[in-house]
């Protein structure tokens, strides 16, 4: 008995230890260039690495946000205040990436929600066609989907980049997997006490999906503010960029700038880093209720 002890003793002390190594390996990007944002570039291009800027400086932000400006916003004829580029750009990131987490969260939980609890012709085959559409490149639908923005007057908006991740195989797959723990008996005795459907879907079942929707949207934000090849594709104005199109074009015009870059970056992993701080109790839940369920 004393040896079992012993013996489980000495694995949770060995996987602590794989566990902080494994850990502190992701993190040490994070750590680069955040530290590297604020370095000199003496410090960023010396032979033997700086684990820490000799002298903190602020000069790659400064660069950052003087190289261009834009009007804050755009809606109609009403123009926003002229502010630095990259926070322009910033602003329609983050609008690009709620706007796309919550259209999608919604379209996934309801598309879910029919195709695990609701009976109708066809339910199979149409499940079947999305767990296809998974494994489809999006490069591979480029073409159609240019086409199709182009004729709904949607090129070079933020909602050409939006619109394509609604309808996101992989969330309705998710979400399936999540409303098909739901009991049959729970939404029998809704519709008994005269519920209707929205009511059973927006009382009863989001509730019950809540964990799912949660690593959804994690998922979800965090595809879209990555999607850096559809945001080259659909956007082409200045005003319309994002925080990693714009950082690319502002590179594209000097020569290589690590401290530019690496300012950039921090900037745009912020949003990201907030996100998963807020969502991570549900992305935590989701990943292991999903992995057990259907």
């Amino acid at each position: 008995m004393k040896d079992t002890s012993n013996r489980s003793k000495a694995y949770k002390v060995f996987s602590m230890i794989v566990l902080i190594i494994l850990a502190l390996l992701f993190l040490f990007p994070l750590y680069w260039i955040v530290t590297g944002a604020f370095k000199t570039g003496q410090d960023i291009y010396a032979t033997t690495p700086a684990w820490l800027p000799s002298q903190w400086t602020m000069d790659n932000f400064a660069k950052l946000f003087d190289r261009r400006s834009a009007p804050l916003f755009e809606i109609g004829a009403l123009v926003g205040p002229t502010v630095p580029g990259a926070i322009r750009w910033l602003v329609n990131t983050v609008f690009m990436a709620v706007a796309a987490m919550l259209l999608t969260c919604i379209t996934a939980a309801m598309a879910g929600y029919a195709l695990a609890k609701k009976r109708f012709i066809g339910r199979a085959i149409l499940f079947s066609l999305i767990v296809c559409a998974m494994a489809l490149p999006k490069q591979v639908i480029l073409i159609p989907l240019l086409k199709e923005m182009s004729a709904l007057n949607l090129y070079d908006t933020l909602w050409a980049v939006i619109f394509p991740t609604v309808g996101w195989p992989f969330g309705v797959f998710l979400m399936k997997q999540f409303s098909e723990g739901i009991p049959g008996e729970i939404l029998e005795a809704a519709r008994v006490d005269g519920a209707s459907e929205w009511r059973t879907f927006s009382t009863i079942v989001l509730p019950m999906v809540k964990p799912g929707i949660g690593a959804l949207a994690i998922f979800t934000f965090i595809n879209s503010w990555n999607d850096y090849f559809m945001q080259l594709v659909m956007l082409a104005s200045n005003s319309k960029y994002t925080i990693s199109l714009g950082i690319a074009t502002m590179q594209a015009e000097t020569s290589v700038d690590t401290g530019l870059l690496m300012a950039g970056a921090t900037l745009a992993a912020v949003p990201i880093i907030v996100v998963f701080l807020v969502f991570q109790k549900y992305f935590t839940q989701g990943i292991t209720m999903g992995a057990v369920k259907g």
